[in-house]
């Protein structure tokens, strides 16, 4: 494990959140289709002024963490989702409070929605048929048992390969197996990697061809799981 720290994520991290996730999912040849009509310091500017609302929304089952290091810069971003029977303990309370993120007062969140709401919102949905099979694929492991979902994972490009991905997927690796969980990845190319060498195995994997919307001709879909037992 690295010395990066591992904690939760506040309202206040949305611009940094930003920076740092938009430039890691840039780097995709198919991700970056939907936004090809944006320049990338235009889609970090409008993201962050959604971030905020984001990480208010679904409280009860979304988990966020980032990582830092020792003079407090953001590395690393991790959502996770838990199913609803285990997001809160038995007295009611959140579940992984650790991992939530704080609420704020009434009239700070109604600021921060409605700025999300002057966000420009408009990815190129030429490709979308795409994932009609990856839902179906998806849906079908997710009907198998309550998982805990790796949602989202970015590293900045210039901290990885540094173990800031490991570290904070050990993090939930850690929380899910405390809860009792197995984890489910829909993964893309760059994460196969970093989730095989921590004990994921690949359930399926799906290539489709993307040129004709402009891709380089390989959409690679990986549906990862890690299973206690296993």
């Amino acid at each position: 494990m690295s010395g990066y720290i591992i904690s939760q994520c506040t309202v206040e991290d949305g611009a940094d959140l930003s920076r740092n996730n938009i430039p890691a999912f840039w780097e995709d040849p198919h991700w970056i289709l939907e936004w090809r009509h944006r320049t990338l310091e235009y889609h970090i500017a409008q993201v962050s002024k959604r971030t905020p609302r984001n990480l208010l929304n679904e409280r009860l089952t979304r988990r966020h963490q980032k990582a830092t290091d020792e003079t407090g810069a953001l590395l690393g971003y991790a959502r996770w989702s838990l199913p609803l029977s285990h997001a809160t303990c038995s007295d009611g309370t959140f579940a992984w409070p650790e991992a939530v993120v704080p609420a704020v007062e009434p009239e700070r969140e109604a600021e921060i929605r409605q700025i999300a709401d002057t966000a420009p919102w408009d990815p190129n949905c030429d490709a979308d048929d795409l994932l009609i099979p990856v839902r179906e694929i998806k849906d079908t492991i997710l009907t198998r048992k309550p998982w805990m979902q790796l949602d989202y994972l970015a590293v900045h490009p210039d901290n990885q390969r540094k173990g800031v991905a490991t570290a904070l997927v050990q993090s939930g690796m850690k929380q899910a197996e405390k809860m009792g969980l197995d984890i489910f990845i829909h993964a893309m190319k760059a994460g196969v990697g970093v989730y095989k060498r921590l004990g994921f195995k690949i359930e399926k994997e799906l290539v489709q061809d993307d040129s004709k919307y402009g891709g380089n001709g390989e959409y690679y879909v990986a549906f990862m799981t890690y299973e206690r037992s296993s």
